[in-house]
């Protein structure tokens, strides 16, 4: 009588993947968390620009929220196309990508990315 055996090492082999791949979507998903939160715990806000001030922005998120950033004269940077540019060239309805930290439970911009310029075409 011939008998069959179960190759228990491919068997060994197939749990051992198994756990290994369970492990990795494990730790993947603990680490997520951190990667989603932008450069050392700043926030992304992106969006479009509804409302300006000295000491804030509003921007319209691409998500649909409306959020204010306030500006911090020591620490916030202001550029366009990656040329250094200043508070005062915010203009309602850039687009904007602003990286920002929680002080006191609100947003501070530690940086300010405007859009490209919009271009003015000249009539015929």
């Amino acid at each position: 009588m011939e008998t069959k055996h179960l190759n228990t090492h491919s068997m060994n082999t197939t749990t051992k993947l198994k756990i290994q791949v369970a492990l990795l979507a494990i730790v993947s998903l603990a680490l997520l968390p951190m990667i989603a939160t932008a450069h050392g715990g700043e926030e992304h806000v992106t969006g479009t620009v509804t409302k300006i001030s000295d000491t804030s922005v509003t921007v319209k998120t691409t998500a649909g929220k409306t959020v204010e950033v306030g500006f911090d004269a020591k620490m916030t940077t202001y550029a366009r196309a990656k040329q250094p540019t200043q508070k005062t060239d915010i203009k309602v309805g850039d687009k904007i990508v602003i990286h920002a930290m929680e002080v006191n439970e609100k947003l501070v911009a530690h940086s300010v990315e405007l859009g490209a310029a919009k271009v003015v075409q000249k009539s015929k």
